[in-house]
């Protein structure tokens, strides 16, 4: 019998300490939308990848066009020649491909200017989250973008519009 009242008193215990803790999301697209900086960094970012997406397929169609002439050429070349040009043809390729992982890679020009844009935002908004946080004394706040799986969000949670008025910003600007 001991055991029984144990066992309920802790599930009681542990359902009322659930009770009280306080949820809440947000929708970090929707916030993003509202910062301008953000904005501009997207159209940065945009332009510096186009740019270095149109030399990357210059280099290539070059590899091609040099391909498509080396087979052309083939049956009139020594042995000697082809080997040069294959070996030409095998380099450029790998200069192509070194210029677009320097550009494109995980760790490339791209990435690391992201990180440079972006990254002070991220930190911004982290910020006057966790400032909305502590205001309305909440436990704990989701971002319904990420990937935490909400099957449900009652809109009296989302603390999105507060965000962004903690941010300094103005909220229903841009709809949801």
């Amino acid at each position: 019998m001991k055991k029984i009242i144990l066992v309920l008193f802790f599930t009681f215990t542990a359902f009322t300490a659930a009770m009280a803790q306080r949820f809440a999301y947000v929708d970090s697209d929707y916030i993003l939308k509202h910062v301008p900086e953000y904005a501009s960094s997207q159209k940065q970012l945009a332009a510096l990848s186009g740019q270095w997406q149109k030399e990357v397929d210059a280099r290539f169609q070059e590899i091609d066009r040099l391909y498509k002439a080396y087979q052309a050429d083939q049956v009139l070349m020594t042995p000697d020649m082809r080997k040069r040009r294959e070996a030409e043809i095998v380099d450029k390729e790998k200069i192509a491909k070194d210029f677009q992982r320097e550009k494109f890679g995980p760790d490339g020009e791209l990435a690391k200017k992201s990180t440079t844009l972006i990254k002070p935002i991220q930190d911004k908004v982290s910020k006057a989250v966790q400032a909305v946080a502590e205001s309305d004394n909440l436990d704990m706040i989701f971002d319904k973008n990420s990937e935490v799986i909400m099957l449900y969000a009652s809109p009296r949670y989302d603390k999105s519009a507060d965000v962004i008025t903690k941010l300094g910003l103005k909220p229903g600007v841009f709809a949801k």
